[in-house]
């Protein structure tokens, strides 16, 4: 018997190309492909993660995106050096994607930038960000 999912387990996003979207979010967010299959309309679903909870972005194939997650929305992603967010702006640039910044913020905002994917969503990476402070500061004490 499996184990059911409680609380936020995925975000789905609507891609207009499938491969091409798996191999965004493999380089510039560390996910890779953990379920993948073709629904009842023909269109291709892959369901992404970095292994480190149990969360994935699912991604849906779509022969539009309309609206992408773009704005100040986004799906943030946390990395383990100011130097590795840096090395994820200037290869996104050199591929000629849209990024804004690098950017600082302090605590609790911390260092990042964006990479807008090939369909207009935007990808936040971030180092020093303190979301697992807060979550742990947050959770009750037994």
């Amino acid at each position: 018997m499996g184990i059911t999912d409680v609380g936020l387990s995925h975000v789905a996003l609507p891609v207009s190309d499938l491969d091409r979207s798996i191999d965004f979010y493999g380089r510039y967010a560390d996910m890779e492909v953990v379920h993948r299959r073709v629904d009842t309309h023909g269109h291709g679903v892959a369901w992404l993660s970095d292994l480190t909870r149990p969360f994935v972005i699912v991604l849906l194939e779509s022969p539009t995106v309309d609206p992408a997650l773009g704005g100040s929305a986004h799906l943030g992603v946390g990395c383990a050096s100011r130097d590795e967010v840096d090395h994820r702006l200037v290869s996104a640039t050199s591929e000629g994607l849209s990024v804004l910044g690098p950017c600082d913020d302090g605590p609790p905002v911390g260092y990042w930038g964006l990479i807008v994917d090939p369909d207009g969503h935007n990808l936040e990476v971030a180092y020093g960000q303190e979301v697992g402070l807060a979550v742990d500061d947050a959770k009750p004490v037994l």
